[in-house]
């Protein structure tokens, strides 16, 4: 196996492994017994994943179906029998990841209003939010995102909304409920987890996405970025110390 394959594996998708075209009955029964084949779905996976890899590794242009089919090692027919096109394969894969991210965000933020020590609970969410944005493929996801948003616009709103927006909006729902419980001084819950999302990841995020590689911190450095982002917003929104 490759990195980038090793890479694209990491991106956990989730696109549903049963043919479009079979679709469950009201009662949740299949309408075809093909759609429990152990064979079709594992085509299927296998689709998911090689045009995963190629997307990430060539874009969207310049992967091809025929590239698609040959490194899945199925026939062309096959992809199409799974897929209307490229174009909606690609929208699969990129929803798959959107809904990945979405539970990754509900599950980042969850801890925080129950939290007993509320700055470690902030360092630790800081530190699992920006080693997950920073991983190659979810950066090079990024790019490809927005290299193709003229071609996909409402696709790459949906990203956008579901990936880095829903994190925002969790945080801030949390922040408010945190105001409200009197542990944070915090006036505008919306600006603080704008304000805290980039001190977080802004900086590291940015040189990341336009340097690749070569620029991706250490475990141990991202921790120590993490931390001091948690420190500065702290700084701006201290605990509320009132009796």
């Amino acid at each position: 196996m490759t990195g980038s394959e090793a890479n694209s594996d990491d991106l956990l998708v989730r696109v549903s492994l049963r043919p479009p075209h079979q679709a469950p009955t009201p009662d949740g029964s299949a309408r075809d017994d093909r759609s429990q084949d152990p064979r079709a779905l594992r085509s299927r996976a296998a689709i998911v994943q090689a045009a995963t890899t190629l997307f990430l590794e060539r874009g969207y242009v310049d992967t091809s179906v025929d590239d698609i089919a040959a490194r899945a090692a199925v026939s062309k027919r096959t992809v199409y029998n799974n897929f209307a096109d490229k174009e909606r394969l690609f929208t699969e894969i990129v929803l798959g990841v959107t809904a990945t991210a979405e539970q990754f965000a509900d599950e980042l933020i969850a801890p925080l209003r129950q939290a007993d020590d509320l700055p470690a609970a902030l360092r630790e969410l800081a530190r699992r939010h920006l080693a997950a944005v920073t991983r190659l493929p979810v950066v090079r996801l990024r790019r490809l995102i927005s290299a193709e948003s003229a071609r996909f616009p409402d696709l790459a709103r949906e990203y956008h909304r579901r990936a880095p927006g829903r994190v925002l909006t969790a945080l801030a729902a949390a922040f408010a409920d945190l105001a409200a419980q009197g542990r944070l001084r915090i006036h505008d819950a919306e600006t603080a987890a704008q304000h805290f999302a980039f001190l977080v990841v802004g900086a590291t995020l940015d040189r990341v996405m336009f340097e690749g590689e070569a620029a991706m911190p250490s475990g141990p450095e991202l921790d120590r970025l993490a931390d001091g982002g948690v420190e500065a917003f702290l700084a701006a929104y201290p605990p509320d110390e009132r009796p």
